[in-house]
């Protein structure tokens, strides 16, 4: 169904049973985050905080579970919007033409259906209250984490529109307040928002732009779906509600925004004045994003509707919301991505621990040999798939959601020594692991069922060493060195040949290099599979830490360290103390600070939960290095003498 703004869809989660209404006052600096942060992780309800010390209610958590995604979507479950679209792709896929042909059918076949976004006249519902000498203040805007730059509005639909082709776009990009009318504005240098400020940057002209905030909650997800960059993102929208999106225009400027949204933020980026340091900000990443410099956006005009919602969320340690937001991609892209891109993919699979981007799991139905690298190597381009650092292809009878069952099939069916393909290309820039920004190093895996004519060197080795006294065996060797603080070989048990061990950099900058080495004389030919090292920090028993600090820490080109031929390293180690330093500032990890966490303790019974929720940050604090949004690097020096 279509919602008619945040109210229609509290409502329906209210009747659902999907929504907790919190009347006792909690601060948006801090509290609002701590508390969602303790009901997320824990696959909570909705949280309307009705005391924000404003005018506003606060919606949180929104997305944050199966059914509250899918009624977002309008489906009675995620699936279903995934079955539709994958009928709708089908229907094209007859079309001429290459991928751009099947997007101009899209189009076509979304104006007959009644898709298109349509332009109404006079004023929207967004409009019923005015503000034209505008004021950030009134909104209950959120700072997440304690060493945040500041309050950052973090469900902006941020609509930006080209200044030769008149394309628009809308993209979600936080906004840090700066002051009462004007953020900073992240539109990071591979999105279509800072693909449009470079084209106004020509002009000479001021850029408009307008940030619409709530309304139907498929216009956030829309926002942040992996669109081509020149489909619009009320198409989608309006084919996930079934209903098509009206549009009205602003009051300060020329661009169009939904009618139904609850609060809309009018203004314009003036190409030519100079950036300001927008960040630190605790981002989905679970690790700081570093302040940088970034566009003003100035504030001309604020309107929201008279029963306005304001919207938000929480990242940080995953997982969070937007692990939902990334399973309807998963369902709603599948179409799209094997019919105009790959046919042969069955399944692809984004696992939380990998934040959207330095994981990927894909499922293909393999008929010939090369398949496996020819679909990296085509994803490794694709889209937002470019910034994919660890990407995985299976194939066969196996399910990518099962890690038990996918650990087992990677490892029987990749030779370390062929099967690996290595490159350098763009990645996030939120990814701090990289020697260079925004750049480096990433690693394809072809895990699928192997045709003889792949066979090399004979079968996996690791297939042919299921020694069953292997973990004794390493417990006596790991439990005689002084190089490895803790290790979690429990896995052997069950055949898989993955070994977690942890070691302290920030103690012997040169650990890793040394223990590889103590790893050949000491284990030899004797050990396969695969060795993952974390920080002492990390508790090696915790598979899901483990999986998020080492995919976060590692640069894959860089990290891998090959033992013996069927035995290769992974380092996910914290890189700023190795010798030499790091040539960049290396973040921290996001936590609540133990003041907030006791405020929130002692508000807990006032919320009206059922049972109280202990603090994350307890499981997390002990990955947090002294300091505040990065990890301080003054000994470094002393490792270089």
């Amino acid at each position: 169904m279509a919602y008619s703004g945040l109210a229609d869809f509290i409502a329906d989660l209210s009747e659902k049973d999907e929504l907790l209404r919190i009347n006792s006052f909690v601060d948006p600096l801090l509290e609002i985050a701590e508390v969602t942060d303790r009901v997320s992780k824990r696959g909570g309800k909705a949280l309307l905080f009705e005391n924000t010390g404003t005018r506003f209610p606060l919606l949180i958590n929104t997305f944050g579970s199966a059914k509250r995604m899918s009624m977002a979507l309008g489906r009675s479950n995620i699936t279903n919007a995934g079955e539709e679209m994958e009928s709708l792709f089908s229907s094209l896929s007859e079309s001429a033409g290459g991928f751009s042909g099947k997007l101009t059918g899209l189009i076509r076949l979304g104006k007959a259906a009644g898709y298109m976004p349509v332009k109404v006249n006079g004023r929207g519902v967004c409009q019923q209250i005015i503000m034209n000498d505008p004021d950030l203040a009134i909104l209950p805007v959120l700072k997440c984490w304690p060493h945040d730059g500041g309050r950052f509005i973090t469900l902006p639909m941020v609509h930006t529109i080209h200044p030769e082709t008149g394309r628009t776009n809308v993209g979600m990009y936080r906004m840090q307040i700066l002051n009462s009318k004007s953020t900073a504005m992240h539109w990071q240098r591979h999105k279509t928002g800072a693909g449009h400020f470079a084209a106004w940057k020509k002009t000479g002209k001021l850029m408009p732009v307008a940030v619409a905030l709530g309304g139907d909650p498929v216009y956030t997800y829309a926002a942040t779906a992996p669109l081509p960059e020149n489909l619009n993102e009320y198409i989608l929208a309006g084919f996930l509600r079934r209903r098509k999106v009206k549009l009205v225009k602003c009051i300060t400027n020329e661009l169009y925004v939904p009618y139904d949204a609850d609060i809309v933020i009018e203004g314009f980026v003036d190409p030519a004045a100079d950036p300001v340091e927008e960040g630190p900000f605790g981002d989905h990443t679970g690790f700081y994003s570093l302040a940088d410099l970034y566009p003003v956006f100035n504030v001309t005009c604020i309107t929201y509707s008279r029963k306005a919602i304001y919207p938000a969320t929480v990242v940080g340690i995953p997982p969070h919301e937007d692990a939902w937001l990334a399973a309807a991609t998963e369902k709603i892209f599948l179409a799209p991505l094997k019919i105009a891109i790959q046919p042969e993919i069955l399944d692809f699979h984004l696992p939380e621990p990998g934040v959207a981007h330095n994981l990927l799991i894909v499922k293909i139905n393999k008929t010939y040999p090369g398949q496996g690298v020819k679909v990296i190597n085509s994803l490794f381009g694709a889209g937002q798939m470019m910034f994919t650092k660890y990407l995985v292809v299976v194939s066969g009878n196996i399910d990518i959601r099962n890690y038990k069952e996918l650990i087992h099939n990677i490892l029987i069916n990749t030779s370390f020594k062929n099967d690996l393909v290595f490159i350098n290309g763009p990645l996030d820039v939120l990814d701090h692991s990289s020697d260079s920004f925004s750049f480096g190093g990433k690693a394809g895996i072809d895990a699928t069922v192997k045709h003889p004519e792949e066979i090399r060197d004979g079968p996996s080795p690791v297939i042919n060493r299921k020694s069953p006294d292997q973990g004794l065996e390493l417990t006596t060797l790991f439990s005689g060195t002084r190089l490895i603080n803790d290790f979690n070989a429990a896995l052997l048990k069950d055949d898989l040949h993955l070994i977690i061990i942890s070691v302290n950099p920030s103690a012997d900058n040169m650990i890793i290099g040394k223990t590889a080495d103590w790893l050949r004389q000491s284990a030899g030919e004797s050990i396969s599979g695969l060795i993952i090292a974390t920080d002492h920090t990390a508790d090696v028993r915790d598979f899901y830490m483990v999986a998020w600090q080492v995919l976060g820490n590692s640069d894959p080109v860089r990290d891998h360290i090959f033992i013996n031929p069927s035995t290769l390293l992974i380092d996910g180690t914290i890189k700023a103390y190795r010798k030499g330093g790091f040539r960049r500032r290396w973040p921290n990890v996001v936590c609540s600070d133990p003041v907030t966490i006791s405020d929130v303790d002692r508000k807990w019974d006032s919320l009206g939960f059922e049972e109280f929720y202990p603090s994350p940050s307890l499981r997390y604090r002990k990955l947090c290095r002294e300091g505040g949004d990065s990890v301080l690097q003054d000994a470094l020096d002393l490792f270089d003498q």
